[in-house]
């Protein structure tokens, strides 16, 4: 999973915003239509988005209404339309932030690593009685730790950060697998079997990893 993707039609902002970046440590991409910004993001998903609006093609409000179909991804609009209707739509599409164009950089900055202070450095996630250890990458339910592997870790922690929201099976395979993983996507569908049978109490009728059937999976 990328942390950042930036979708800027401007290259000149969006490589200067990208070296900014990548110079704090953060694996960033850049793209330069609305398109590209969801192909990128079905394929490797990411932990933040700077979107801006006036893009070619489909706009930036349509790719915020599409992220969150399947995602609790960090959207911030960076944008030079800063009526308050256009930000009212942005927030009302399920945007986080919503920042005026021209922006201080060190500003903007300050904000992205806060973001992930906030949003991605806690150590534990708990869940009821289930708890991700995310620095030894272990899971526990109640006092019990359980024999997991890395990647039912990485799918339960995907899962519990988008609780509630149905994830498109391509979606969990090509962020914990990657899309250029020789595996199949029958994989998943195990791993998915392999948690039901370690968190829930009756695997046959799971209250916590839920089958949307023909979508995805959704952590309840």
């Amino acid at each position: 999973m990328l942390d950042i993707i930036i979708v800027e039609d401007n290259k000149e902002i969006g490589a200067l915003l990208c070296d900014f970046l990548r110079k704090e440590n953060f694996t960033v991409s850049v793209v330069t239509s609305a398109e590209a910004a969801v192909d990128l993001f079905e394929r490797y998903g990411a932990k933040l988005l700077i979107l801006d609006i006036m893009l070619p093609g489909m706009d930036g409000f349509a790719v915020c209404s599409k992220i969150r179909e399947s995602s609790n991804a960090h959207i911030m609009i960076a944008s030079a339309k800063n009526t308050k209707d256009d930000k009212l739509k942005g927030l009302g599409l399920g945007a986080d932030d919503y920042i005026e164009k021209p922006y201080d950089i060190d500003i903007l900055i300050a904000k992205v690593r806060g973001i992930f202070k906030r949003k991605y450095a806690q150590e534990e996630i708990v869940e009821g009685n289930i708890k991700l250890n995310t620095v030894t990458s272990k899971v526990y339910v109640g006092d019990k730790q359980l024999d997991t592997t890395i990647k039912e870790f990485e799918l339960l922690k995907l899962m519990i950060e988008n609780k509630g929201v149905t994830l498109k099976k391509e979606y969990l395979f090509n962020t914990v697998w990657g899309s250029d993983s020789e595996s199949e996507l029958q994989t998943l569908t195990v791993h998915i079997k392999w948690l039901r049978e370690k968190i829930e109490e009756d695997p046959k009728h799971p209250k916590h990893i839920i089958t949307e059937w023909g979508v995805g999976y959704r952590f309840e």
